[in-house]
């Protein structure tokens, strides 16, 4: 645990809320008789903790901007992309208390359990600290400058920008094909392919379709625009 203070910036006055937030709910059904108990409500709490937060922090950073705007940034700051960085990146998955099902069905490395521990460990932040100690881990890593950069990325509707880019010329024709998956259930990652006028232009992978597709879509933006 003195490894995990170290990483998130803070040491906990009870280590017993940090340890809590480590609790997944299939550890803690294995171990009802221990009292021990999920970390689902501090799940809960912290995800109204980072809520604040986060709509504090893009309140005061962008007077100027219309709530719609503010709400589409924090929902992407926020998202369960942004929080299983985050948590990769104080590698949460090692101290996670998992139930052997989960354990053995690749539960460790699965974005939604490790999203779900960040929020729990905001909230462990708070309670233990106030406000103020869990702002400032928040603030530390997930609200800086590069994660900002990557959410911006992430809003930009590439398929978008290449439909106008292909509308230029007329007569173009614009798909999309999956062409392969990879990787378990929990962790799956699709590749698409952009095909203009029946050939491949771009290719692109991601946890999702969705995200495949868009992936695509910018690498063949990037490489008609290089040929003009």
């Amino acid at each position: 645990m003195h490894t995990l203070e170290e990483k998130l910036g803070y040491s906990f006055r009870d280590k017993a809320l940090l340890r809590g937030a480590l609790y997944h709910s299939s550890y803690a059904n294995e171990h009802r008789g221990a009292g021990i108990s999920s970390n689902e409500r501090l799940e809960f709490l912290g995800d109204a903790v980072l809520g604040l937060v986060t709509a504090e922090f893009l309140y005061k950073k962008h007077p100027n901007a219309p709530e719609g705007d503010l709400t589409r940034i924090r929902a992407a700051l926020v998202c369960e992309e942004s929080l299983h960085e985050v948590a990769l990146s104080l590698g949460l998955g090692d101290y996670l208390k998992l139930g052997r099902g989960e354990e053995t069905g690749g539960g460790r490395q699965r974005p939604s359990i490790l999203a779900d521990a960040t929020e729990s460990v905001f909230a462990a932040v708070y309670l233990d600290g106030g406000m103020e100690a869990a702002r400032a881990l928040i603030h530390r890593v997930l609200l800086n400058k590069e994660r900002e950069e990557d959410v911006e990325e992430r809003r930009r509707d590439y398929k978008t920008l290449l439909q106008e880019f292909v509308q230029r010329k007329p007569g173009q024709t614009l798909g999309y094909e999956m062409v392969g998956s990879s990787g378990p259930d929990h962790a799956k990652v699709f590749t698409a392919c952009v095909m203009l006028n029946g050939q491949p232009a771009g290719l692109g992978s991601g946890r999702s379709k969705k995200e495949a597709e868009q992936s695509a879509a910018k690498a063949a933006l990037e490489h008609l625009q290089s040929e003009e």
